[in-house]
């Protein structure tokens, strides 16, 4: 499989590359506003100037360059897995419409674990129901740019549809002096030193409290996760749609 690396240059492409490198997929290419020389492949600073073919485009870059990487992947009729967090929801429209052209992978995670702490705490919410409050801890290192993360909003939003009731997203609490409401979900974040992310869901009831965490160890686990996703994506019968992590196993 050849693969072309959007966000090449920083940390998760890296690691990206040299987990693609160990499972013997190559980078014909990658793309980076601050294009470099400095790896064994070309990196251009858009993709108008890339011209290597290759099976999948994978995303760990920003979400100011979707529009590019979209109009890239449709002309070619290249699959992409996109794993770039801090979207709104107009990128999010931007995704969807170009699956009606091409296999496009979009999960707020690649981490294998924290698609099954969704299953879990979807699991949970349907077994507890409205006798405990729900809150959401994310942890990240301190150069992280979004808050709460992508994956914090994919636990709220698992959870949401579960719940006996239509839930309100509280993220900050210091400004309104009043007592905690029964449908919200409070989400937190957390940013210091070099946490690689650590998400929690918090099931307070009446006397007993339920704890439902993941922590990951190593940036390699959402690089492994992705190239799962090309694997998955590029497959000879994959038609064009919306894909996640949901569609690649079973929870």
């Amino acid at each position: 499989m050849k693969i072309i690396i959007s966000g090449a240059c920083g940390t998760m492409g890296q690691v990206l590359a040299s987990n693609a490198a160990a499972r013997g997929i190559t980078v014909v290419a990658g793309v980076d506003r601050e294009a470099s020389h400095a790896f064994s492949y070309p990196v251009y600073g858009s993709f108008s100037d890339c011209s290597e073919a290759a099976d999948v485009v994978i995303d760990f870059s920003n979400p100011a360059a979707l529009p590019g990487l979209l109009a890239f992947a449709k002309g070619r009729r290249i699959p992409c897995v996109i794993a770039t967090t801090g979207m709104d929801e107009a990128h999010h429209a931007m995704i969807r419409e170009a699956a009606k052209e091409i296999p496009v992978f979009f999960t707020f995670n690649m981490s294998l674990g924290v698609n099954l702490l969704c299953a879990l705490a979807q699991k949970a919410t349907e077994v507890l129901g409205n006798g405990f409050d729900i809150e959401i801890i994310e942890k990240h290192h301190n150069k992280k740019i979004d808050a709460p993360s992508g994956t914090a909003i994919m636990l709220a939003n698992a959870i949401a549809q579960k719940t006996p009731y239509t839930p309100e997203y509280v993220y900050d609490r210091h400004s309104v002096r009043k007592r905690r409401e029964p449908n919200e979900i409070g989400i937190h974040t957390v940013r210091g030193g070099t946490i690689v992310g650590e998400h929690e869901v918090i099931f307070a009831g009446t006397d007993e409290v339920i704890t439902l965490s993941h922590q990951a160890h190593s940036k390699s686990v959402f690089a492994v996760g992705a190239l799962k996703a090309a694997e998955f994506i590029t497959a000879p019968d994959r038609t064009p749609g919306l894909y996640d992590m949901t569609d690649m196993i079973a929870l």
